[in-house]
């Protein structure tokens, strides 16, 4: 398009109007990071920059909760910030200073080469003008990985029942942070598959939005998921029309992780409740030999009506079958999922 589409228009106009408004009353950007990820010769730094009161200035709405009561916040709080868009970002790799910018929706996501950080759990630095630097964890794959676990979180790892528009908006901006459940025996078949291969990277990839990103590590943490990186969208307006598509995010995450770490054969996991088995399948038909295994949990009839309004899976056929070759395997929870990979050959550990 020459032009943006009038979705983006809106939005620009209405970040500019609130963000100058705030700025003249004293507010200051703030760096908020996220899990990124890195290769021999590069790294991936994902954060979001917002805008937060200097000193003196009154707190925003849902900011300044102390530590203990993070666990309890409803999740209308984390909508209720402002992005600090077009912002420079310094960020320091060790020691190497790189300058960089958010985007229209005040997202960072850039890649600086990797000056040579060993692999495993490294932190890099990142700084607005003003601020003090922020540290980001940063999972350095080695060059010889060749297996990798990609995820999704709605109804694969957390139950949430998306996307009905009634259901996602009351779990999203309702629900307190400690009242959700994870889905049972996931977080121990991702143990079992990174207990086999050590150093695989957990990459969970979902249609969920940035605002939630915090809150999302924190329940995977205190249910014992493995720590990685979160491949997330920015809900409304684009350049190029009022929504975003999840499919396209998801397909576009995936194609990315294939270019940068072309070694590794993925383990795809996800849920029957909208697109997961297309999309996975889709992508194992690209990429045959860089798919290992796909993972599909399956909803029961309650919960494939909570998340699309019909009992039974959405299912175009043309799209489900992946190539010969790749694993594929059905089951209601981790346990079964678990099971069924066991017995089709995947390397589980024990």
């Amino acid at each position: 398009m020459n032009r943006p589409h009038l979705a983006g228009v809106v939005e620009d106009g209405w970040n500019q109007l609130v963000g100058g408004a705030l700025r003249s009353r004293g507010w200051r950007p703030l760096v908020l990071s996220h899990v990124g990820y890195a290769g021999p010769d590069f790294v991936r730094v994902l954060a979001r920059v917002v805008l937060a009161p200097g000193p003196g200035v009154d707190r925003p709405l849902g900011e300044g909760h102390r530590e203990e009561e993070e666990h309890v916040r409803r999740g209308w709080r984390n909508f209720a910030i402002v992005e600090a868009v077009d912002t420079e970002v310094v960020v320091t790799v060790a020691g190497v200073r790189h300058l960089t910018r958010s985007d229209r929706c005040g997202n960072l996501d850039v890649r600086v080469p990797n000056p040579g950080l060993e692999p495993g759990w490294r932190e890099v630095f990142l700084q607005t003008s003003g601020s003090e630097p922020t540290a980001a964890r940063v999972l350095v794959v080695a060059d010889d990985t060749e297996v990798g676990l990609v995820s999704d979180l709605d109804d694969t790892v957390i139950r949430t029942y998306l996307p009905r528009p009634l259901i996602a908006a009351y779990n999203t901006f309702l629900v307190q942070e400690q009242t959700r459940r994870p889905v049972a025996g996931m977080a121990a078949l991702y143990a079992d598959l990174l207990g086999a291969h050590p150093g695989a990277p957990t990459v969970y990839v979902s249609t969920g939005a940035w605002n939630t990103a915090s809150a999302l590590s924190r329940f995977l943490a205190r249910h014992g998921f493995p720590a990685g990186p979160l491949l997330l969208t920015d809900w409304g307006p684009t350049n190029t029309g009022w929504f975003r598509s999840g499919p396209v995010h998801k397909r576009a995450c995936l194609e990315t992780l294939v270019e940068d770490f072309p070694r590794i054969r993925w383990v795809l996991v996800g849920d029957d409740g909208q697109h997961d088995p297309g999309i996975y399948a889709g992508f194992a038909r690209a990429h045959p030999d860089r798919v290992r295994a796909i993972a599909i949990r399956v909803l029961t009839a309650t919960q494939q009506v909570l998340a699309h309004g019909t009992p039974v899976e959405r299912v175009d056929a043309a799209d489900e079958h992946p190539p010969s070759g790749v694993i594929a395997v059905r089951a209601e929870d981790g346990a079964g999922l678990g099971r069924a990979l066991a017995s089709a050959g995947l390397d589980l550990g024990g």
